[in-house]
């Protein structure tokens, strides 16, 4: 029950961050002119993900009747960053892997684990359904695969730092006019980078290990509440990689105006700046990372897109 909970807890969490994690890269697309080349759903016909398919539709969405992205359609760059061109590919692996995280817990819901099993006939019988085995290794692939929302969602921020050495036109470096004496987003892309890497440490998989006790008769064990443990340690992680992104890629876009972006994202930008301000000068960006993570959690973002759009897939 400890594992499951944990278990039922992350999946919950992570169904909005995979959502956010579209959301907010297609704001970062937009701010950075890419391409909508790669969510053609041609691509994703050809190589049949339900998870790929599922991403590329919600950015065509996204991006739909975007004035920048008009703006752009005959320029001569070819191929954006795989941060931007794999968005389909990295997001939807990651929904497949929840996809099978979430029929083991759904199957566990409705399992009897104790040991013995008392039956109708009155007989008792002695197993192994008190095994963590089968929520363990989900519960580590969780934390490997949201794990991954972070590491391309820090790479996307990088680039929006870049300005027009990465392509970023209009862009200035670090996202502030002025940054002879201002640091610009460069703090909070330090902060995006370190919890990236403190994500590669709790992705390792607790299951692999086993210690026997109980004198060798419990001689292989899950390590699944390790498992569950760290799963929301990488959880906590991601939302706040996401939510610096979202408030990163919200700034890039105050340099486009009066340009627009696509409907969804004119949405997502509007619920970021309700809460935070163009930052026009270096200031404790900590509280901004805070308030973008509490509009994240709050699912209020997320709410007005698909108040604008319908909801998402």
């Amino acid at each position: 029950q400890f594992m499951l909970a944990y278990a039922v807890h992350a999946l919950i969490r992570a169904d909005v961050m995979m959502k956010t994690a579209d959301i907010v890269a297609a704001m970062t697309l937009e701010a950075m002119r890419g391409s909508a080349s790669p969510f053609d759903a041609r691509i994703a016909a050809v190589r049949p993900h339900k998870g790929h398919k599922a991403v590329a539709e919600n950015m065509r969405r996204l991006i739909a009747g975007s004035e920048i992205m008009h703006s752009h359609e005959n320029c001569q760059k070819v191929q954006d960053p795989y941060s931007l061109r794999c968005v389909p590919q990295v997001h939807g692996a990651v929904r497949d892997a929840m996809n099978y995280a979430r029929e083991a817990i759904d199957i566990e819901l409705n399992s009897a684990t104790d040991n013995p099993l008392i039956f109708e006939d009155g007989s008792a019988q002695s197993g192994g359904n008190f095994h963590g085995e089968p929520l363990a290794l989900p519960l580590d692939m969780m934390a490997i695969a949201l794990a991954e929302l972070a590491s391309i969602s820090e790479r996307r921020i990088y680039l929006l730092l870049g300005g027009d050495s990465v392509g970023g036109i209009d862009l200035p470096k670090l996202l502030m006019r002025d940054t002879g004496l201002n640091s610009g987003f460069m703090l909070p892309q330090y902060t995006a980078a370190a919890l990236v890497s403190e994500n590669k440490v709790y992705s390792h998989p607790a299951s692999v290990d086993s210690i026997p006790t109980s004198l060798g008769q419990e001689d292989h064990v899950s390590m699944g509440s390790i498992s569950a443990t760290k799963l929301l340690r990488v959880a906590e992680n991601v939302e706040t990689v996401l939510a610096i992104e979202q408030m990163t890629a919200a700034q890039a876009l105050d340099f486009l105006r009066p340009m627009k972006s696509g409907k969804g994202v004119e949405a997502a930008h509007r619920e970021v700046r309700k809460v935070i301000t163009h930052a026009h000068k270096d200031r404790l960006f900590h509280n901004d990372i805070a308030l973008s993570l509490q509009l994240l959690r709050s699912e209020k973002m997320l709410a007005a897109v698909e108040h604008a759009l319908g909801a998402l897939a």
